[in-house]
């Protein structure tokens, strides 16, 4: 197998259970830093590289107040004030959610989905419903069809592709569709590091807008109590997205990135990868401790390999 273990889970001493994956971390200039499993294994980025796709709706004309902008490039929890914003992204572009084409799903997030009920789920409370609302309104300003927005061959979606290609230095070689319904395009890990590394050093003021608003308003970009929100929060000049099936970009204004794909999809080792990723580039970040119980005893602990 050319993935690696990551993090053990381990109980009483026993490693009861392993997370096999690939992790890269480039250093400010870009060369390499630490890297676990294998750079060049193809992944599907899924959300992480939604800062770039909201890039590429900013190069193309799109403007949004950096709280709405934030919003655009995120995987919101479903909280009122999230579904109220997408509302107001909508509104600019004079349509309402029946133009969303994004999945229906209830919240993301735990204490969301929790206050959400037995209602139904709808196309405004998925958490994408931020990006494709930026992508109603960037196909407005450009007199672009709204009804085709998720073709691939949209005006729209060609430009998210280039975008992307661009900054990660390598050519996309399969477009899939993203659990939300959009493009979805592959890469490689270090195709992933490179691209997120770039954006964030970059001039450019569509990368520096999008990437100065998650910053500004994380709570916009994930939700109150999630991993992404916290350390935004936490750590000065930190950009982070996860997702999902266990993909996690993070990286620094200097340029110090991190980036790993987790092969069984979990997410339960995410809090240490990152912050044992980070560890190895110099960052400090806040760190709690993922114990094991046995009953209501601490008996072990979810382990970095690393």
């Amino acid at each position: 197998m050319s993935d690696a273990v990551l993090a053990q889970y381990v109980r009483d001493g026993v490693v009861e259970s392993e997370h096999r994956g690939h992790l890269l971390a480039l250093n400010a200039d870009g060369s390499v830093n630490f890297s676990l499993g294998d750079p060049s294994h193809l992944i599907f980025p899924r959300s992480t590289v939604k800062c770039i796709q909201g890039a590429a709706m900013v190069r193309a004309g799109l403007k949004l107040e950096p709280r709405l902008l934030a919003l655009g490039a995120s995987s919101h929890s479903g909280s009122g004030a999230h579904i109220a914003a997408v509302r107001e992204i909508l509104a600019l572009a004079k349509l309402d959610e029946s133009a969303l084409q994004c999945a229906l799903d209830k919240p993301l997030g735990e204490a969301e989905r929790r206050a959400w009920g037995d209602a139904p789920a709808t196309r405004i409370a998925m958490n994408c419903s931020g990006k494709h609302a930026a992508m109603l309104l960037t196909c407005v300003t450009n007199n672009w069809p709204t009804d085709s927005y998720l073709d691939a061959a949209h005006p729209l979606q060609v430009a998210i592709k280039s975008e992307l290609a661009t900054l990660a230095g390598e050519k996309i070689t399969l477009t899939s569709t993203d659990g939300c319904g959009a493009p979805l395009f592959l890469l490689s890990v270090a195709g992933l590091a490179r691209a997120m590394r770039a954006i964030t050093i970059s001039t450019v003021s569509a990368h520096q807008s999008v990437m100065e608003a998650s910053r500004a308003f994380p709570e916009m970009v994930a939700g109150v109590g999630r991993l992404t929100t916290q350390m935004i929060s936490a750590v000065p000049g930190l950009y982070m997205k996860d997702g999902a099936e266990a993909v996690e970009v993070a990286t620094m204004t200097d340029g110090r990135t991190l980036v790993f794909k987790v092969s069984d999809g979990s997410l339960r080792p995410f809090r240490v990868l990152v912050h044992a990723g980070l560890a190895k580039l110099g960052i400090d970040s806040p760190y709690e401790v993922e114990n094991v119980l046995g009953g209501n005893t601490v008996i072990g602990t979810i382990r970095a390999t690393f």
